[in-house]
């Protein structure tokens, strides 16, 4: 059992090698490249007895007082990763990233050459290990803590370090942060999750079965053992204390914050970095919401300088145009790679309007007035076509910024639960649908996606609100064929301007709505609970409803 808490610890053998991976075998070197010293595998040792292995980067002129930037990764210090050569439609462009950046990581040619030590570190029990490997568990992130402590009292250090890498390398600094080291000043969270359960592993309740399986072997990559995520996954279907040992306080947080999320990860990133920021105890936190591909974005020479606007600020003391940034900036939407960047003072955005929209069965659509009559509609939740849709018709230009929330009433004439899958999309004036970038790489993505299994439809009281939902996920509460039941569905934060003539669309199904072939990397949702048919009930006593956020916002400078 883990100490002081109530679920047992597995291992199991990895599922990949260093070997197989061609990974570099650990060994010390020291050389000079590209206007920088470079050591290789550096020893920095933990609490717990086993050493973290690090690769350390600092400027050749450069004697001390530098600060620090660290990347904490479970794919390969060793391993640089051009994306624009191995994800050609990822947006990042040739030229963006150095021969020695490593995947999802800051670029070390870019910040040393900025005056700054740059430290990429394994992950422990990864690739040559000394010991086991866990992930977001309070022993990783005690051993990151170490090294943010070892790496702000070295010789050449300035004492300040900060965070800075996407995913995994964003994910991880909530929980260390939430720890406090004394010499960590600044965190830049780029599109990292916070709650692995819920945001990964079951979106709404429903298993996801195709990334959350995927990942666990690129993490895994160790010479020992690895956390058994396959074996908890299945020991904990619902959200206990195990999962909740992989959630940061993030109350505990009071270092200076840049967030970056965006309207285009559902499913992955999105919600957890939103709620991420909601949680921050810092003074100093800035947000930034964009609605572009998470790699490009992140390297583009725009994103690079407000990074170094905010790191040369908080490590360095400079004044930098970040005493100028609002508290929120975000992009409203208009199509893929077209948007507007507004501010906001807060987030969710202050003064939002949220109106309710009642589904009419009866005529396929969206109304702010309730339907004259009860109706009802119905679809195969197993047939690929099977599907409801409700469309709302824009009469003038309004953009929607936040979250959305689906109260559907329905039933099920078969079984005993119901999966379901939404979308809410944006149709030009002509009909076509307006496509959207959509997890790294696509580009006819929707506005917003949520999910739901009915069963799970308990909410946590404490933390839902009128505009989101949030599921207790601590329980299964069957339903009988032809029982109609209430539910509320979170639909994922996004920005989009509608205009005058397009239309808004409500898409209903009981499998997943975008499908991309196989084996590209996308989420999927392939162990179902749906038999018979699907029914939502509209009118009357079964109000079903899409609440909206409606907002008015001024253009960012």
């Amino acid at each position: 059992m883990s100490a002081g808490e109530s679920y047992r610890e597995r291992l199991r053998a990895s599922l990949n090698s260093p070997e197989f991976r061609g990974a570099r075998a650990r060994r010390y070197e020291r050389t000079v490249e590209s206007g920088m010293v470079i050591e290789r595998d550096v020893r920095v040792p933990t609490r717990f007895g086993f050493d973290i292995w690090i690769d350390l980067f600092r400027p050749v002129e450069a004697q001390g007082d530098l600060p620090v930037l660290v990347a904490w990764t479970p794919y390969g210090k060793h391993d640089p990763a051009p994306l624009a050569t191995l994800f050609p439609a990822s947006g990042v462009q040739p030229g963006w990233m150095s021969d020695y950046t490593i995947f999802e990581a800051p670029d070390p040619v870019y910040w040393t050459a900025r005056g700054y030590a740059v430290i990429t570190a394994d992950v422990p029990g990864t690739w040559y290990a000394e010991t086991d490997a866990g992930f977001f568990t309070p022993r990783e992130a005690e051993a990151h803590y170490d090294l943010i402590e070892w790496a702000g009292t070295q010789g050449w250090s300035n004492g300040k370090v900060g965070l800075s890498g996407v995913s995994y390398l964003s994910s991880c600094q909530w929980r260390v942060a939430a720890l406090r080291p004394p010499h960590l000043a600044a965190i830049n969270i780029w599109e990292g999750w916070s709650d692995t359960y819920s945001e990964i592993v079951r979106h709404g309740g429903i298993p996801e079965t195709y990334f959350w399986p995927y990942i666990q072997t690129r993490w895994g990559v160790s010479d020992r053992r690895v956390e058994d995520l396959w074996a908890l996954t299945v020991e904990h279907p619902h959200f206990d204390a195990y999962w909740r040992s992989k959630v940061a306080d993030f109350g505990a947080i009071d270092v200076p914050a840049y967030i970056v999320a965006s309207w285009t990860d559902h499913g992955v990133h999105t919600r957890g970095t939103l709620e991420g920021f909601k949680g921050l105890s810092s003074p100093r936190k800035w947000l930034e919401i964009h609605g572009s591909k998470k790699w490009g974005y992140y390297y583009e020479p725009p994103s690079q300088a407000r990074q170094a606007a905010f790191f040369d600020h908080v490590l360095k003391g400079e004044e930098t145009e970040l005493a100028e940034w609002p508290p929120v900036r975000l992009h409203v939407r208009d199509r893929y790679a077209v948007a507007t960047m507004k501010s906001a003072r807060a987030w969710p955005v202050e003064n939002t309007r949220y109106e309710r929209l009642y589904l009419d069965a009866d005529t396929a659509r969206l109304s702010r007035d309730t339907p004259a009559r009860v109706a009802q509609c119905d679809y195969d939740p197993l047939d690929f076509d099977g599907a409801a849709m409700f469309d709302f018709p824009i009469a003038q230009d309004v953009d929607l910024v936040g979250h959305m929330k689906l109260r559907l009433y329905v039933s099920t004439d078969a079984g005993d639960d119901l999966d379901l899958f939404v979308a809410v999309e944006k149709l030009r004036a002509d009909g076509r649908k307006e496509g959207f970038a959509h997890w790294a790489v696509f580009e006819d993505g929707p506005v917003a996606l949520g999910w739901l299994r009915v069963s799970r439809r308990a909410l946590d009281t404490a933390r839902s609100t009128e505009h989101q939902p949030v599921l207790a996920n601590d329980r299964d509460e069957k339903v009988a064929p032809g029982e109609i039941v209430a539910v509320d569905i979170e639909i994922l934060p996004s920005g989009t301007r509608f205009l005058a003539g397009e239309t808004m669309r409500l898409i209903v199904k009981g499998r997943d709505i975008y499908n991309h072939p196989k084996p590209m990397l996308y989420m999927r949702h392939e162990d179902t609970v749906n038999a018979g048919r699907h029914r939502i009930h509209t009118g009357g006593d079964t109000p079903s409803y899409l609440l909206i956020p409606v907002v008015e916002l001024s253009d960012a400078a």
